[in-house]
């Protein structure tokens, strides 16, 4: 069974549901990276999304951008980020997403990156660009290598790419809150509980919700009707607050997921 199963599985059995956690690997820099990693583990994070910065993250509101754009200042690469992926697998084992943009990917190979992501222990890719139709060949790495191949399905998705998308995904199905980009308001929660609904109808994988999850009462009544949420701009924007002061950057952080757990 594979770490993500498991942990969606054992929540299941408590009555709790999933709290996925997003960084910006090298925001601000790497060394507060693996502190803030510690940090989410011990408040309560139940899985964690890798983020690879990228020079040009469209799918991304400014939050996220800006984290970007520091990390890359400090020369973040792919490689740093699965080289964290490992440290983390050393001391912990909680299912880790890696989340890009195609483009690092495509430069270093699918095959080659499905190779080494599982080696290091990820779980799961996440590739926000690219599109259920032109994915089929960076899949069949990641199925042969034992990698899930994470989905994002939106409020606009139609019946028929929902279905599709249901029947193709792996480890859980990453259900957009609105349309925009990350960090925007979130939909009202009937809408959100009504697409969760018609993805419900084609899969028995856990759908978690992101985009625009900024407090824990937002989480828990989210939680009602999904199997977890991913928080990623609210955390970043305490990253941003206090950069320049790493110890009450992580006390913040480490209150702030506690909370949202405790939602949950």
């Amino acid at each position: 069974m594979s770490r993500i199963k498991e942990v969606f599985q054992n929540l299941q059995f408590q009555g709790k549901k999933a709290l996925v956690t997003y960084i910006t690997v090298g925001d601000p820099n790497l060394a507060v990276s693996r502190e803030i990693i510690k940090q989410l583990i011990e408040s309560g994070a139940d899985i964690l999304e890798l983020g690879v910065p990228f020079s040009d993250p469209t799918a991304d509101g400014p939050v996220i951008q800006a984290a970007s754009q520091r990390a890359l200042r400090e020369g973040i690469t792919l490689d740093d980020v699965l080289g964290l992926a490992k440290e983390i697998r050393e001391y912990s084992s909680i299912p880790m997403v890696l989340f890009s943009y195609y483009n690092p990917i495509f430069v270093v190979g699918g095959e080659e990156i499905a190779r080494r992501a599982t080696e290091v222990g990820i779980d799961g890719l996440l590739v926000v660009d690219l599109p259920y139709e032109e994915a089929e060949e960076l899949k069949k790495y990641t199925d042969r290598a034992g990698l899930d191949f994470i989905f994002l399905l939106a409020p606009t998705s139609n019946e028929a790419r929902i279905k599709m998308v249901s029947q193709q995904a792996r480890g859980f199905i990453y259900y957009i809150s609105m349309t925009g980009v990350t960090g925007s308001a979130l939909s009202g929660e009937e809408e959100i509980a009504a697409g969760i609904q018609r993805i419900k109808k084609y899969t028995d994988l856990p759908v978690v919700v992101g985009f625009g999850i900024s407090t824990p009462a937002q989480a828990q009544a989210l939680g009602k009707f999904a199997d977890g949420v991913v928080v990623g701009s609210a955390i970043v924007r305490i990253v941003e607050k206090y950069q320049d002061s790493p110890s009450q950057l992580l006390k913040e952080v480490g209150q702030f997921v506690a909370q949202l757990k405790q939602a949950l």
